[in-house]
């Protein structure tokens, strides 16, 4: 998990959402306003424009945190940072409840379209844009970046809003693990393909040249495409061990793994706490809380149920 307190400032809570920015997105906006200066006479419409970013991914990342919370899950985070922004979502851990949490983004961004196209229209019929170089480029540009933040964000590349939304539809009827391997080897697959097709057509030079900024954004979801990966084959591995028919996780309400897969808090041993009741054999120290294998989800050993359910993890709505 990405930690949103590790160079990053507080801005401002809303309904109960705190909002971090990390530093570096002031470096990347004096280099973006820096580099597309020419674009506007003055460099307050280059603001206006970078602010009006900062506003479409912000309203995304409340989407799913604001549909999450309908869930009935939990969203108290949203970190802005230059590749965009990430949502920390925990909805209930059912195909449905994480289908909505997610979709719920771009949801902002096409209810945003026809606005912004209505502001265009409007401000073409009442003449503001006739004289007004600026104030024309200024509105196609926001109406640029809403879509271009849409299409790109529903590639079905893991963990882009469109990945993890083919996740979810999967996990209807695939399950939790095998939703989430093919998901990210569609996003692998979907990556390479773009990749090829950008070399084969502009060339490796110019690619890299005037590309930088989408290969570095390429490497970063490539990378967390192999994290899914990974996390789908350890899915699967711990589907196949064993269960305690006892017990389910308060929070996703899968049984928990048999055997000695949990670490003391005070001494490090492994063990199995629900053979013990969260009393460790080695030192005899009680554990404040059993954390769920499935969902990350800490909780006290006397929370734990017999109600069972679908299993997953939360995650982590990573948008660019």
């Amino acid at each position: 998990m990405i930690s949103t307190q590790s160079g990053s400032i507080r801005l401002f809570r809303v309904a109960g959402i705190q909002v971090y920015l990390h530093w570096s997105w002031f470096i990347i906006a004096f280099v973006e306003l820096a580099y597309r200066r020419n674009q506007y006479s003055t460099i307050m419409w280059n603001i206006a424009e970078y602010l009006s970013l900062f506003l479409i991914v912000l309203l995304h990342e409340f989407g799913h945190a604001l549909a999450c919370r309908q869930t009935g899950g939990t969203a108290n985070e949203i970190i802005l940072w230059p590749l965009g922004g990430i949502a920390f979502v925990n909805p209930p851990m059912r195909p449905g409840a994480v289908l909505w949490s997610i979709a719920a983004g771009p949801l902002v961004n096409v209810l945003l379209y026809p606005l912004l196209m209505a502001a265009m229209w409007l401000a073409d019929d009442l003449g503001w844009i006739e004289g007004n170089r600026d104030f024309a480029r200024f509105l196609f540009m926001v109406f640029w970046i809403n879509r271009s933040l849409l299409v790109f964000n529903l590639l079905p590349i893991y963990p882009l809003d469109g990945g993890q939304i083919v996740q979810s539809l999967l996990w209807f009827k695939l399950g939790r693990a095998r939703s989430l391997y093919v998901a990210s080897v569609v996003g692998l697959a979907t990556l390479a393909a773009i990749g090829i097709w950008a070399v084969l057509t502009l060339g490796v030079e110019r690619v890299l040249q005037d590309y930088l900024w989408t290969c570095l954004i390429a490497l970063f979801i490539g990378q967390r495409c192999f994290a899914g990966l990974k996390a789908a084959q350890g899915l699967q591995q711990l589907e196949r061990v064993p269960r305690h028919r006892g017990f389910a996780c308060p929070s996703c309400h899968q049984a928990p793994p048999g055997g000695p897969m949990w670490r003391c808090e005070s001494c490090g041993h492994g063990f199995d706490p629900f053979s013990t009741n969260a009393v460790c054999p080695h030192c005899q120290a009680r554990q404040s809380a059993t954390m769920c294998a499935y969902c990350g989800t800490a909780s006290p050993i006397e929370r734990w149920s017999m109600a069972h359910g679908g299993a997953g993890q939360p995650p982590i709505i990573i948008d660019v």
